[in-house]
């Protein structure tokens, strides 16, 4: 029992990183109804800035961490300012492949900037990988590590901003106000263009927040960006357009991910996800927390 448990806080862990980089994939859905399958390579692009900032200029680990999210920001704004409004008003097929496209670009550049290249890289943190004990040695053992904690911890933070940033300030409502009906938001002065450049944005720092949680435990190479294979059916499992569906698609993800793994012979793992993806969309299409919609012809 205590083996179940200890895998299942370890699913908890890598399932918190799938849903940050979930979240990135609703908030710019919400908005503009895009699928942006970059998200992970903005993860990659946050990871790696991070350890430019950390390891290689020497900088403290919470300032190099907090420049990286604060860069990712920006650079979610020039995606959407000079990859996707241009195509705006085209068939989804083709916004979808510059998003592709954007992704392969991050992740051959990346590799070609000297000091990140093919290698793998690591940041030294704060957190220890050393176990925490849950529950009294007399009664069994159950730990969690300091970096698994770290993770949880900042996810909730995390969800917990955003939660209070759309639901009390007055750009957050003009966001919910854009993603909800775009013409009725410009026609209510509120400048839709920037408002979906600020969301790329927070979605980039979301993602770039994920990389630097996920880089104590996988570390970081160019290839980290394909993590997003995993975070995007957490996202339809919760509903493509649900923020709480992301967080909960995530971790239910994570955990399938994780015991599947232990229990059940190789090769299940990398699958896990997927089966279990296309059961719920069977079953519910719309996903845990998505809502029916219809349009009238």
């Amino acid at each position: 029992m205590f083996e179940f448990f200890q895998l299942v806080i370890g699913g908890v862990s890598i399932g918190c990183i799938y849903a940050l980089v979930a979240l990135g994939f609703v908030l710019i859905y919400k908005a503009t109804e895009v699928v942006n399958f970059a998200q992970g390579e903005l993860m990659m692009l946050g990871a790696f800035l991070a350890y430019t900032f950390i390891s290689i200029l020497g900088w403290n680990y919470w300032a190099g961490a907090a420049a990286a999210i604060f860069c990712m920001f920006f650079v979610g704004n020039f995606v959407d300012r000079i990859f996707l409004r241009p195509v705006l008003g085209q068939p989804q097929f083709s916004i979808v492949m510059v998003t592709i496209g954007f992704g392969y670009m991050a992740r051959s550049g990346a590799g070609m900037i000297p000091g990140w290249g093919t290698e793998t890289y690591a940041i030294s943190t704060p957190f220890s990988s050393e176990g925490m004990s849950l529950v009294p040695e007399s009664v069994g053992s159950l730990v969690i590590s300091q970096t698994d904690l770290s993770v949880i911890i900042a996810t909730i933070i995390l969800c917990a901003v955003l939660y209070a940033f759309f639901t009390h300030t007055r750009l957050g409502i003009a966001m919910q106000a854009s993603s909800q009906n775009q013409l009725a938001a410009y026609y209510m002065g509120i400048p839709v263009k920037a408002v979906f450049s600020m969301i790329w944005g927070i979605s980039a720092a979301v993602a770039a927040a994920a990389g630097i949680l996920l880089a104590p435990t996988t570390l970081i190479d160019t290839s980290m960006g394909f993590i997003g294979l995993k975070a995007f059916p957490a996202a339809v499992l919760g509903g493509f357009g649900s923020i709480p569906g992301a967080v909960v698609g995530g971790v239910i993800i994570g955990i399938i991910e994780t015991l599947a793994g232990f229990y059940l012979p190789p090769g299940f793992k990398n699958v896990a996800a997927y089966v279990v993806l296309l059961v719920v969309l069977v079953v519910r299409p719309q996903g845990l927390f998505g809502q029916k919609t219809g349009k009238r012809v």
